[in-house]
Formats: structure tokens, C-alpha cells, sequence
């Protein structure tokens, strides 16, 4: 996973180099998530999130883009999740870095007379960190390390790792503003490769079990429902993902002086007016 995270920054920064295609700024917006704890409705309990981005220009339709992105997300059965008797709740924050290839719908230029501004669609790959954490008496405690369901108890069923991979795409619009800025609104989902973002996918453990091996706080933590839960009773789904989502207004800057195209040199012939003066 460490080769994997380093790979990917290098293809991240590796082209930053190249100043005429370049552009390079920061992302400020919010984020959310849906799994167990909200199976279905968007920007519920919505957090803060920010963090920098880097676009490679090809040509006027394709980029290549880099984000490091820092969030919050958090849910709860009682908000959430129509007030599901379970009762449970996390809250996490998420590191991303990532790569993606952005398609324009429109040719997108810098150059005066020609289209400034395009929506466009992304996909891409990320690695991600994540701690899910739940509160008691008014104090917050790191889930993966306790063993909620009984991970480090079983044969073969240890904690889930706090890094993962998912899959961003998502949609967005950008506006050349001149030759040196550029504005855009974005929105994207990221399908996940873990189910405990939330800290839940399995069975309810044996919480008297619970009790004697781990403690009074961890039994507490794995089960807050009024009635205890069945050892086997399902606690989460474990055949679905968790998903997490951002919603971000984006400010870059372009590397390089030139009126190009998407900050690339293109031999367009000269336009003429109506009076033959040609720009």
C-alpha cells in the first residue's frame, strides 16, 4: 500500500514541470458519506472539507488532475437513518490523494473569441486514510483498534486496515476567467473498497464476551441499542460498500504567460468581423 500511495503522488507531481500546461490552486467545500449508518440520502450532517489540486492540460477536452483533499464525515441511526433502533454513530476524518482524467464537453481556450467555459466528467483512482470514531459521555473513541465485532477475537478475523483504494467520478463545469485564472463547481462520489468507514458491516459479537475480554467501553461501543443485540444477529451489510462524496468550488492558477489553448500552443487561423478586421 506504501508503493501504492507513492506511486500515486509521483503521477500526481511528476508533470508540474511542464509550466505551459499547467495549472495549479485549491478546492474548498463539502463532504459527506452514505453506508450502514445512511443508506440513501445526500449531503446529510455535511462537513468542511478543502484541500489543493494540480491539472495537466493535454489538449482543450482532456486533463489529467491531482487532488489531496482533507474531510470530515459523520452519521448516526437516530439522525440519519430514520431513527433506526440500533442506535449507532461514527464520525471520521479522510485524507484523499488522488488521480483522475477530466473530459471537457466543449473545446475550452484562453485565447479571446474562443469558448471560456465547459462542463466536464471525471474518473479516477484514490487512496485514502480513515478513522472512524464514537462517542460516550461526551468523549470520542478511535473504533478499528477496539474491535467492535470481535475483530482480534476470531481465528483469522483481524482489524480492518485504516487505508483504503476507491473510485472517484463525478461531474463539473470550468470557466477560463483570462489567461491566468480559472473558477469551477464540482461534484463527485467516491465507491470505496472498504464496508467499515462507519465501523460497521458484520454480526453482533457476543457482548457478554465483549465484556470480559475487551472491557465494559468496547461491549458499550458494539451494541447501543436499549435490548442486546443476539450474537449472529446482522449488525451492517457486509455485501455493500461505503461510499463518500464532496462538493467543491475550485480557484487555479495558470503556470505560464501565454494566450493558448487550456494553456497549450494551437495554430488557430485568425477570426474576421463583419468589417474584415481580422483578431
Amino acid at each position: 500500500m506504501k508503493k501504492l500511495i507513492f506511486s500515486l503522488a509521483i503521477l500526481c507531481f511528476g508533470l508540474i514541470s511542464n509550466a505551459q500546461r499547467s495549472e495549479i490552486g485549491g478546492m474548498f467545500g463539502t463532504s459527506f458519506y452514505m453506508g450502514d449508518i445512511n443508506p440513501s440520502t445526500l449531503f446529510p450532517n455535511f462537513k468542511p472539507c478543502g484541500g489543493i489540486l494540480y491539472r495537466y492540460n493535454f489538449d482543450s477536452r482532456w486533463a489529467l488532475k491531482a487532488n489531496i483533499l482533507f474531510a470530515d464525515v459523520e452519521a448516526s441511526d437516530m439522525g440519519t437513518n430514520n431513527g433506526y433502533a440500533r442506535n449507532l454513530s461514527f464520525r471520521s476524518p479522510i485524507t484523499e490523494i488522488s488521480a483522475q482524467v477530466e473530459l471537457n464537453f466543449f473545446n475550452l481556450y484562453n485565447i479571446p473569441a474562443r469558448n471560456h467555459f465547459s462542463p466536464y466528467i471525471y474518473v479516477g483512482i484514490d487512496v485514502f486514510s480513515f478513522n472512524p470514531q464514537a462517542q460516550i459521555n461526551g468523549v470520542y473513541y478511535d473504533l478499528q483498534s477496539l474491535g467492535t465485532e470481535g475483530q482480534g477475537l476470531i481465528e483469522d478475523f483481524q482489524p480492518y486496515n485504516l487505508v483504503s483504494m476507491a473510485i472517484p467520478f463525478g461531474m463539473g463545469l470550468k470557466l477560463n476567467a483570462g489567461k491566468h485564472i480559472s473558477f469551477g463547481l464540482e461534484w463527485g462520489m467516491r465507491y470505496t473498497f472498504t464496508d467499515y468507514l462507519d465501523d460497521v458491516s458484520g454480526v453482533y459479537f457476543d457482548n457478554e464476551a465483549l465484556k470480559i475480554q475487551k472491557g465494559n467501553l468496547v461491549a458499550q461501543l458494539a451494541d447501543r441499542s436499549d435490548i442486546i443485540h443476539v450474537a449472529g444477529t446482522q449488525r451492517g451489510n457486509s455485501k455493500t460498500k461505503d461510499w463518500y462524496s464532496f462538493a467543491v468550488f475550485t480557484m487555479t492558477f495558470k503556470i505560464g504567460n501565454e494566450d493558448t489553448s487550456c494553456n497549450i500552443r494551437y495554430n488557430l487561423k485568425p477570426k474576421s468581423n463583419n468589417s474584415g478586421t481580422k483578431y
